[in-house]
């Protein structure tokens, strides 16, 4: 009776196990954009989307970046050139800005508890 127990036991964190980490795989394809035309960057294992990706504005056109904390410790985004900080965001929080400039240029945003790993670009181009 007792090997019934513990063999169900183990298949049942077997099969959540399994059903998590699917949906992980599953969510993290559509975490580059979201509906609204704007950029999502979500925050997690100490990465932005994984890849840090280079975000593309043009000159005189406002871009809405929505940022996400998925991660377990606290992070931030900064892009000093351009005059953002969120200050920190905690686990679950997200922060919503929007990135415009008047001139072309390439701007480093990142984290500042985690500025090597953390890093990208904002590229404004016409």
């Amino acid at each position: 009776m007792n090997n019934n127990i513990i063999a169900i036991v183990a298949i049942s964190f077997i099969v959540v196990g399994s059903i998590w980490g699917i949906g992980n795989l599953i969510s993290q394809n559509n975490t580059h954009f979201s509906k609204s035309g704007g950029v999502l960057l979500l925050m997690k294992d100490n990465k932005f989307n994984v890849t840090n990706p280079d975000i593309i504005v043009k000159i005189d056109q406002p871009l809405k970046i929505s940022i996400a904390n998925q991660d377990f410790r606290k992070h931030d985004f900064i892009v000093d050139d351009l005059n953002i900080n969120t200050g920190y965001i905690s686990s679950g929080q997200d922060f919503t800005t929007v990135i415009a400039s008047n001139k072309s240029g390439s701007y480093r945003y990142y984290c500042s508890i985690h500025p090597g790993i953390m890093e990208g670009k904002i590229i404004v181009k016409s």
